[in-house]
């Protein structure tokens, strides 16, 4: 019995240990299947062009942002309640128009006080003049009455200023674009009231590349683009700053007609110049760009390697760019497939 037991387990542990073994080789076999393939696949497939000179017309397009033509908020120039505002969003103001009222019962006290005072002085200053003349007062006693009714009459003035001030006032024509506060409120002086905007011309702001903003000059003529509108409208360079932004960037605005108010301020647009054209001009498409263009980074191709470059562009000619430094003609540029690529990547090029 107890060898029947015996041969048993060691039958059991016979066929356990072939199948472990079985087991063991076949993910040998699968690992070294999987690396095959592996090595096989190491390479990442992208897409390339080569960089090339080529005559370019003199047209390029620089895109931007509408701006509106003045904008400003409308505060209260006196403390105390608001009450009473005759605008909403929406409505249209002209300078100098009460767009709003402050409550002035206080400051028409101030003024009946100080009126009340000047009245009090001129009939002293009268007096005294009487008694000058008959030696009742001296001069410098007259004097001192004179004095008071000018200062009078100035408190006088600086009341009926203060009191004036309890209409708000818009300093700027146009739109009532933001509302910030309701009637009851009561505001500090310098508290925005609301926001006037006037969009009656707008303003496109560009950033343009240092290579063509010497050519541009203030009161030349621009076609623009808007995203909205079908068709170029002419506008005008009313802007150009005298130091650059970032990467070599000069803001520069062009001023639009906007009569019927189709243009509002935050829309997008395109600038379209035009300078003499350039023969032999080194480009690469716009989709060789690591990222945005003016992030300046291309993935160069050698020896099917992938290079992560550094490179100066320029001009903007709808779907190429300029290139200033950094490539040479004859170099091959990946224009796809690069969010697969870190540096010194092995590529496969894609026919």
């Amino acid at each position: 019995m107890k060898k029947n037991t015996i041969i048993t387990i060691l039958a059991i542990l016979g066929i356990g240990a072939a199948f472990y073994f079985i087991l063991q080789r076949n993910k040998k076999s699968n690992e070294e299947k999987v690396a095959i393939v592996a090595e096989k696949n190491k390479d990442v497939a992208v897409r390339t062009t080569v960089v090339k000179a080529e005559d370019i017309s003199g047209e390029f397009t620089v895109n931007g942002t509408f701006l509106p033509n003045r904008q400003a908020q409308v505060s209260a120039e006196m403390g105390g309640q608001l009450i009473a505002l005759y605008v909403k969003e929406g409505s249209y103001v002209r300078a100098g128009q009460s767009i709003g009222r402050m409550a002035g019962e206080k400051l028409n006290v101030n003024v009946s006080g100080a009126k009340a005072n000047l009245d009090n002085a001129i009939m002293a200053l009268n007096r005294y003049e009487m008694a000058y003349k008959t030696g009742g007062v001296t001069a410098l006693q007259l004097d001192q009455a004179r004095l008071q009714v000018k200062n009078a009459r100035t408190q006088l003035q600086a009341a009926n200023l203060q009191s004036g001030d309890t209409n708000v006032i818009s300093k700027v024509s146009g739109i009532v674009n933001q509302k910030f506060v309701e009637v009851g409120t009561v505001l500090n002086p310098g508290t925005p009231i609301v926001e006037v905007v006037d969009i009656s011309s707008v303003k496109l702001k560009v950033d343009v590349d240092q290579s063509m903003v010497s050519q541009l000059a203030v009161g030349n003529t621009v076609k623009v683009q808007p995203d909205v509108v079908e068709g170029a409208i002419d506008g005008r360079i009313t802007f150009i700053a005298p130091s650059a932004s970032g990467a070599l960037k000069f803001p520069v605005e062009i001023t639009v007609s906007n009569s019927f108010n189709k243009l509002k301020a935050g829309m997008y647009g395109t600038a379209i110049f035009n300078r003499s054209g350039n023969n032999n001009v080194l480009t690469i498409p716009r989709e060789a760009f690591v990222g945005s263009v003016s992030d300046n980074l291309v993935f160069v191709v050698r020896d099917n390697i992938a290079y992560l470059t550094k490179i100066q562009g320029g001009a903007n000619y709808g779907s190429k760019v300029e290139v200033i430094s950094g490539l040479k003609a004859g170099d091959e540029v990946v224009t796809s497939g690069q969010i697969n690529l870190t540096d010194k990547t092995p590529i496969r090029k894609l026919k």
